[in-house]
Parts: structure tokens; C-alpha cells; sequence
């Protein structure tokens, strides 16, 4: 795993040992971020289920003003804060919460990515606790990454575009009235 492009370019970052966590692979981040391209650079940013960091050091390194690492797994913190430390930024914050008590008191932000374990069903928890607390900011884009097709409808929420790339799902909302 590494960083793809921005300031800290090549960076490999330190991953998890075993298959029980699945970072975003390469080539699906380098597709969620060219579909980005334009929207990075002085957003903030919530990286949710941030596992090693991996979206969020990538959103740093193309230049988001802020980014706030979340993860209820203390591991998780660990290897972020590991990461971290190869950086030289200090435009984040970390919080090691459940998800939902990080989205009852977050403010509001440009891009939230939501990429919980894949086994887990919160992601649809998630994206709409993201809707009642209106966390996204005006033109703000919420990313839902998973392993199959969003088929569901979130209340406040609009789906404006989802792809596939192998075995990931992508889907894409942004405030209802948006786009």
C-alpha cells in the first residue's frame, strides 16, 4: 500500500498483518481520487472506518486542509499513528470512537469516507446518521465503499454515481437538492 500521488508521493505505508482488515486497494484509490480530482485540495475530510489511514494520507498528500481520522479499533489507531508519523502534517485530528458516536459530534465536512469492514452491515447506519446531523458541507460528497451495488434509499441523501471496480463498489451521494 502506498500513497498514490500528491506531497508524499511513494510513501508505503504500514498495513495490517492477515486478511481481517482490507485496506482500499491501489487501484480503486487512484479511481475514487481522479473522480476527486478538484475536490481535494482544501477539503475536510472524515477518513470513518480509517483502518492504516489509507484514504485520508492520500487526501493529505493532495492537499485537504483537514482530515479527521476515525476508528473504534484501537490496532487500527495504532498503525494510523504509526503512518502519521512518516508525515510531516499536523492538519488532522484522531479519535478512536464508534462510528456513530463520531458522527454525533463531528462538524461538518467536504468528503466523508465511509469504508467499514466489508462484514459489517453499518455503512447504511452510517450514511445516514451522515443525513440527520447534515454533516456535509454545501456541496459536500459522501463515498460508501462495499462489495456490492447500493440498492437502498437514504433519506436526505442523493445517489449522483456508483462504479465497479472488481469485486468494490463505489457509490457516491451528496445532500439531496445537490449534485
Amino acid at each position: 500500500m502506498r500513497i498514490i500521488s500528491g506531497k508524499y508521493r511513494g510513501l508505503k505505508l504500514a498495513e495490517f498483518e492477515g486478511e481481517d482488515v482490507r485496506p482500499t486497494a491501489d487501484r480503486v484509490k487512484e479511481s475514487l481520487f481522479n473522480i476527486l480530482y478538484g475536490q481535494i485540495s482544501g477539503a475536510r475530510v472524515l477518513d470513518l472506518f480509517c483502518g492504516s489511514g489509507n484514504l485520508g494520507i492520500e487526501s493529505l498528500s493532495r492537499g485537504a486542509s483537514f482530515v479527521h481520522f476515525n476508528d473504534k479499533s484501537a490496532a487500527s489507531i495504532g498503525l494510523l499513528k504509526k503512518n502519521l508519523a512518516k508525515l510531516k502534517a499536523e492538519n488532522y485530528a484522531i479519535t478512536n470512537y464508534d462510528f456513530s458516536r463520531c458522527l454525533s459530534d463531528s462538524d461538518k465536512f467536504d468528503i466523508i469516507f465511509i469504508d467499514p469492514p466489508y462484514r459489517l452491515s453499518v455503512g447504511i447506519e452510517a450514511l445516514e446518521l451522515v443525513s440527520k446531523n447534515q454533516l456535509l458541507s454545501e456541496g459536500g460528497i459522501a463515498v460508501f465503499e462495499r462489495d456490492r451495488a447500493f440498492d437502498s434509499q437514504i433519506s436526505g441523501l442523493k445517489k449522483f454515481d456508483e462504479r465497479k471496480y472488481g469485486k468494490t463498489f463505489l457509490t457516491f451521494f451528496c445532500a439531496e437538492g445537490e449534485e
